[in-house]
């Protein structure tokens, strides 16, 4: 007689993915407190070591999921996202929830209204369960947060907390934005899927300013599922992101492109790339491999110009009141915006436009591009990382997507950059979700 295996172990509460967790609590299988509590717990364990939250209430998290468990049983269930705990990366407006973007300016800060996809998120039945650190501005400054997978490493920045708290089970997913690098790298630091939609999808509103140009929020959870599912039930009314991936009926054509920003990439990152590549061939996707144009060059110049010329005339209110309390790399690099002239500005923006109209012509016979998303694993925690080979896509505020897909030799993961055309988010998530089944990566959970 056959011994009969052993039944698979349970996945942990606090491990669930987002849609799972959706699932349960909707069929009444699992409350949002009990979910919450799990939640809780976790990060009780790890927050003094990971400092990912600049904001955390249990108290007011038990509170919202209790009153969320109370309308289900009342009948009343408001979406997809019933009852579920979401972090939020502390430079979006939360209402009576304190928003300190990063700096002791705002550390009394206490909104009266949401930003416009904390409103959405909460219409489709979620709630914050706590303010995710960000770096000064969401700029470059290191803040607390440490990299799970070893503390002495950047989580990156500047959606340091948010990373960080996905990837350890501190929560299923999270807001964040992205000026520069801010979703992409921190989520190839710390081995989650992080999701950029094309500028627009997600609104901005809400959301402290930096470069109103540049800023483009996203999202970050463990899977591709999950970051359609959420980014789906946040988005503008005007665009329609899906929150079921659609299967790719056949292997996708990809252009693997090395762009002015490659000598960015560590060789083990080159070689994870290399290896990326290989493996989607190897699974029937055509994979061109090319240099950028040349005109991609100035992307750098274009996009620094760009948003340093808006930030710094954002930023001067603040900055003739409180010049002491920026710190003196924030400040260097404001002092920098406010030398850019109205005519160079004009010029990065035209620039810019042509920059776009020419990757409209090269991708119009490929479904979507890839690079590295990060110079290579996670650097000291001195430093956020470099955000180069993120620049040129959100300088052009195209769809971007990041999946964990290997370890380095230090043993800190490494990842793929998946870039979508204008408007094509929905392509570029089928897109990712097929290149992350032959991934396989195993993360922390």
């Amino acid at each position: 007689m056959a011994k009969a295996s052993a039944p698979a172990p349970r996945t942990p509460v606090y491990a669930l993915s987002l849609r799972e967790a959706a699932h349960r609590i909707a069929i009444g299988e699992l409350s949002s407190e009990q979910y919450t509590r799990a939640l809780l717990d976790r990060i009780a364990l790890l927050e003094p070591d990971i400092r990912a939250w600049a904001w955390l209430d249990e108290k007011h998290a038990l509170d919202s999921a209790r009153r969320l468990d109370a309308r289900r049983a009342a009948g009343s269930f408001l979406g997809p996202l019933h009852g579920l705990p979401i972090g939020v990366k502390d430079i979006l407006l939360t209402r009576a929830i304190p928003t300190r973007m990063g700096s002791k300016i705002y550390d009394s800060f206490v909104p009266d209204h949401n930003a416009e996809i904390v409103d959405r998120l909460e219409a489709a039945g979620a709630f914050t369960l706590g303010k995710t650190v960000t770096t000064e501005f969401a700029f470059m400054v290191p803040n607390k947060t440490r990299n799970p997978w070893d503390l002495t490493h950047t989580p990156g920045g500047s959606s340091s907390g948010s990373a960080a708290a996905v990837a350890c089970g501190m929560v299923a997913a999270a807001l964040a934005t992205q000026t520069n690098g801010s979703v992409i790298r921190p989520a190839a630091f710390c081995g989650v899927v992080g999701y950029k939609p094309g500028k627009g999808e997600l609104s901005a509103e809400g959301v402290l300013p930096f470069s109103t140009t540049l800023d483009q929020p996203g999202v970050m959870a463990r899977s591709v599922e999950d970051a359609a599912f959420l980014a789906a039930r946040i988005a503008h009314s005007k665009w329609a992101l899906s929150a079921h991936i659609m299967a790719l009926p056949n292997p996708p054509e990809l252009l693997a492109c090395r762009t002015h920003a490659w000598h960015l990439a560590s060789e083990p990152q080159r070689e994870r790339h290399q290896l990326d590549i290989e493996r989607l061939r190897a699974a029937g996707a055509v994979v061109e491999e090319r240099d950028m144009p040349p005109l991609f060059n100035e992307s750098h110049r274009v996009h620094r110009c760009i948003m340093l010329y808006e930030a710094a005339r954002g930023a001067r209110q603040v900055r003739a009141h409180y010049r002491d309390l920026v710190s003196d790399f924030l400040n260097k690099a404001l002092d920098e915006g406010e030398t850019i002239t109205d005519s160079e500005y004009r010029s990065a923006l035209e620039k810019r436009l042509a920059m776009k109209r020419l990757l409209s012509g090269m991708m119009e016979d490929h479904d979507a591009i890839l690079t590295p998303p990060a110079p290579g694993e996670a650097p000291p925690i001195e430093t956020t990382g470099d955000p180069g080979l993120c620049t040129l896509w959100t300088l052009l505020g195209v769809p971007a997507i990041t999946i964990p897909t290997g370890l380095g030799p230090q043993g800190l993961p490494l990842g793929l950059q998946i870039i979508g055309s204008p408007g094509e988010s929905n392509h570029l998530l089928s897109i990712a979700a097929w290149c992350e089944r032959l991934a396989a990566f195993k993360g922390l959970l």
